[in-house]
């Protein structure tokens, strides 16, 4: 149970005792203390993001590539979009195949740095095509989740930090990278990383679902089975979730999986099913506010 959590219920069996609201304790404080209720987004929150990444790629050669422009102009506009919102963004440098690449952290002011919630998606695409599904439907869902963050000014238990990697599709490079660069004491401050890859594949048959760390398979679990939206459970593989899995920090997530213009030069915005894309990012948003307290 969470501090909030735990104020509110406090509250609550004082006015059963008493039979009613405290005196002096609006009943809007009361409602206040107790956790509050993810926030609903549309595919109009959510897509305009993905045209941005396609009016990039198009700028760049037709990709969003590690090493390329068209992976740093991507850098550049998620970064805008975060610091205008209050995040505390900061790059973190690498350097792979001769190239310089970047992975763009943000932190969100307050929360328990001692128990970090980490969110993230990779950012750049294959050098064959714009990458728009695989992943900027990942990096889309999770920046719209940022900004919901913001919009709330959330309060959390945990600390809360995104990352959209790069040079995921050079061998996961990016976040093992970053992994690498952290101190045992900064691992075990992550309580647990939620990763997406893949958010709105066209023709779903199911959400793919990391059965990791239990709480964030419930968590997603939970929210697709409200739905009627079927899942198949995957074990630790396949993206950079890979990365702090290997390090010993529990993990999460899911992807809508691959579609024929994967790694193709036609995965572009059009390969996008905007249905798709706005329950996965609803799926993220509503996971993050759930794990966000500690219990």
């Amino acid at each position: 149970m969470s501090r909030r959590l735990r104020r509110a219920t406090a509250v609550l069996g004082l006015c059963a005792v008493l039979g009613g609201v405290p005196v002096g304790v609006p009943a809007a404080a009361v409602q206040l203390r107790a956790e509050p209720a993810p926030p609903v987004v549309t595919a109009d929150q959510v897509m305009p993001h993905l045209y941005a990444l396609q009016r990039i790629a198009d700028g760049a050669g037709g990709n969003r590539a590690h090493g390329t422009r068209g992976y740093r102009g991507s850098v550049a506009y998620v970064k805008a979009q975060l610091d205008r919102a209050g995040f505390r963004t900061t790059l973190h440098r690498f350097t792979h195949a001769g190239a310089a690449g970047y992975n763009l952290v943000a932190d969100w002011p307050g929360g328990d740095p001692g128990h970090v919630l980490f969110a993230g998606a990779h950012l750049d695409s294959v050098e064959d095509g714009p990458g728009i599904n695989d992943n900027g439907s990942g990096a889309a869902a999770l920046l719209a989740t940022a900004l919901e963050v913001s919009k709330a000014g959330l309060a959390t238990d945990r600390h809360l930090r995104f990352a959209w990697w790069g040079a995921e599709e050079q061998g996961m490079v990016g976040s093992t990278a970053y992994v690498r660069d952290l101190s045992a004491a900064e691992r075990d401050r992550i309580d647990v990383y939620v990763n997406v890859d893949m958010a709105g594949t066209r023709d779903i048959r199911q959400w793919l679902v990391v059965h990791d760390d239990p709480s964030a398979a419930r968590a997603f679990e939970e929210y697709f089975a409200a739905r009627n939206l079927p899942t198949f459970e995957i074990g630790v593989g396949g993206s950079d979730h890979v990365s702090f899995g290997d390090a010993g920090i529990p993990v999460g997530g899911f992807a809508t999986g691959i579609d024929d213009c994967t790694h193709e030069v036609c995965d572009r915005v059009e390969n996008v099913d905007p249905r798709t894309e706005t329950i996965s990012t609803n799926a993220v948003i509503s996971a993050v506010w759930q794990l966000i307290a500690r219990h």
